[in-house]
């Protein structure tokens, strides 16, 4: 396939196919790019949900675990304190170290805080410190009377009335949790059980990403524990304690940014320490595995884009080809061609019908092809009769002119005056074919059709004509006069013995132009000149020579002018008829009468 063949095939501007490839591709693409933003979108929500969640489970199960070690030891603290005999008894005895007394109360109370420990393996060390200095421990690490006055001791005196947490540094990490042990409601000394910080680590070691960061903070803001190995970009200690000073309920998670970087950061607090777990998850280790998935998808979107842009183009050429087949034939016909090879379209759908639509319209071409060719052949032979029929009226003024002639020689006016009479009234009446003529011309009809006619009654017909002399210009349809003269000379003076008179006038009105014809013979009836008008044909032809009577003028005038104009009649009997004609003056508009019509 040619590269300017699958252009024009895709172009939006030239082909339909185009169109429907690019609206294919536009619909593929911009529902894949909605689809892979969604689950992207969707994904990478789930992923810091499903982080937050993990993480506060773990933190939940590891602050369960840590107070059930935490709720076992203050048992045994509370079992020391309330023991008199092996313990109080021994911190009030008056032995001295080095004596047997001394010794004997030593190997009891050793026995007795070992049976408390056996089988514990998160207890490191258990101990009994009196204030008199006596000292009684099992586990390690060493442990002597230089412990009173520390510090550690007086944390345990000052808030072990219930239970006190430390964590100690210097010789082993350890988390102690002590407990003051009174006697005739004086402090004598104190019970300590160090936790070993190995199970604090195991029970705390949460990392859902391998550079994600656990902090567990005491009330007083000091570390209980922190991860070991944090990164690089790991927050300043201060930075950890405002965290934790941002977070007031006992579980919340936020992501915030800290030293320019993103983290999801998840705290709780512990109702039975007190202590504060905060757990910081750098945003883009937690969404990289996301990023490998976006990249996967986008690879994915393309393949599958290229697969639908395939499909688009098969299934748009496969939609269009019947199109293409329709234009190929209609080329054909703008070419001119009417007998080209059909390619059938049989499918029903709108192409189909504009097939058919389109082989009906072709059909019908050919046809009314055919019919232009016949009727310009009968137009030719109509041409023909139409010279020969000329040839007709020639013939008639050559015999007429040769009869005035021989009148004229044979001293017979009035057969000369007849023939003359005749011979112009025919000429104009066959002489040429212009529908309009002017007033003068029209007037010489009339004229002529007197000479003629006047013989018939053997006497003057007296026609006075009062005309302006500036309207014998004016064009008007031609033989629109003399049919009204014939109707008044024949039906009007014509049974009259004598005193017979026709007025002509012509004068205009309202930029109209009136032409009357009035003769004072018998007059006519309503019923007469409404039945002359509109009433039914009766079968006589009106004008012997033009054949057109009163009712064919008033029909031409106003089939040329409207309904304002044509006839109008006037009549009362025994005294008058008045025929008056109304068409427009067309002077002063400066318009031909064909212009109107």
């Amino acid at each position: 396939m040619k590269l300017s063949t699958l252009r024009r095939w895709i172009s939006p501007s030239q082909s339909i196919q185009g169109k429907i490839f690019i609206a294919f591709s536009l619909v593929a693409l911009l529902s894949i790019f909605s689809t892979v933003s969604i689950v992207y979108v969707n994904m990478r929500e789930n992923i810091k949900d499903n982080a937050v969640t993990s993480v506060s489970d773990s933190i939940r199960q590891a602050d369960e675990s840590l107070n059930m070690m935490l709720e076992e030891i203050d048992r045994l603290n509370t079992v020391v304190v309330t023991n008199k005999n092996t313990v109080i008894d021994t911190i009030l005895s008056p032995s001295e170290e080095i004596s047997y007394e001394w010794f004997l109360e030593q190997k009891r109370i050793d026995e007795f805080l070992s049976v408390l420990i056996d089988y514990k393996p998160y207890i490191s060390r258990i101990a009994v410190v009196g204030l008199n200095g006596k000292v009684f421990f099992t586990g390690g690490p060493w442990l002597d009377r230089t412990i009173i006055g520390t510090p550690m001791m007086d944390f345990m005196l000052e808030n072990g009335s219930r239970h006190a947490y430390l964590k100690q540094t210097g010789v082993s990490d350890a988390i102690t949790v002590g407990r003051e042990i009174r006697y005739n409601q004086e402090t004598i000394g104190v019970v300590m059980v160090d936790l070993n910080y190995d199970f604090i680590k195991k029970t705390y070691g949460v990392k859902p990403t391998a550079d994600s960061m656990l902090y567990v903070l005491d009330k007083e803001g000091g570390f209980v524990y922190q991860s070991e190995s944090a990164p690089s970009f790991a927050p300043s200690i201060e930075k950890i304690i405002s965290i934790r000073q941002g977070f007031s309920g006992p579980g919340d998670a936020a992501e915030m940014t800290i030293d320019g970087k993103s983290y999801t950061v998840v705290s709780r607090s512990s109702e039975h320490t007190g202590w504060t777990t905060l757990a910081l998850i750098p945003m883009d280790s937690l969404l990289g595995e996301s990023a490998k998935l976006r990249k996967l998808m986008a690879e994915v979107s393309v393949i599958v884009l290229i697969v639908v842009l395939i499909g688009s183009l098969k299934v748009s050429s496969r939609i269009t080809i019947n199109i293409r087949r329709l234009k190929s034939m209609m080329m054909l016909v703008k070419d001119g061609n009417l007998t080209f090879p059909m390619k059938e379209i049989k499918t029903k759908d709108e192409v189909g019908q504009l097939y058919h639509a389109f082989i009906s319209m072709v059909e019908e071409l050919n046809r009314l092809m055919e019919g232009i060719r016949v009727s310009e052949k009968e137009k030719r032979e109509a041409e023909l009769t139409a010279l020969q029929a000329q040839i007709r009226p020639h013939f008639l003024y050559n015999s007429l002119n040769t009869i005035k002639y021989l009148a004229k020689k044979n001293g017979v006016p009035n057969i000369e005056e007849v023939s003359g009479s005749l011979i112009e009234l025919m000429r104009g009446v066959l002489g040429h074919s212009n529908e309009y003529v002017t007033v003068r011309e029209e007037l010489d009809y009339v004229r002529s059709y007197i000479s003629i006619v006047k013989y018939k009654y053997m006497q003057p017909i007296p026609v006075h004509e009062e005309i302006e002399e500036d309207l014998l210009e004016c064009r008007v349809p031609k033989l629109m006069l003399q049919p009204i003269v014939e109707n008044a000379i024949i039906h009007g003076i014509g049974p009259l013995e004598e005193g017979g008179l026709v007025m002509i006038r012509v004068y205009q009105e309202n930029h109209n132009l009136k032409v009357e014809v009035t003769d004072n013979g018998k007059g006519m009836t309503q019923e007469q000149m409404d039945l002359l008008l509109d009433g039914p044909f009766q079968g006589e032809t009106p004008s012997r020579f033009s054949g057109m009577g009163v009712r064919n003028v008033h029909e031409r005038i106003v089939r040329q002018y409207g309904e304002p104009y044509g006839v109008s009649l006037y009549s009362e009997l025994t005294l008058y008829t008045k025929v008056v004609i109304t068409i427009p003056d067309l002077r002063d508009k400066g318009k031909s009468v064909q212009e109107v019509i």
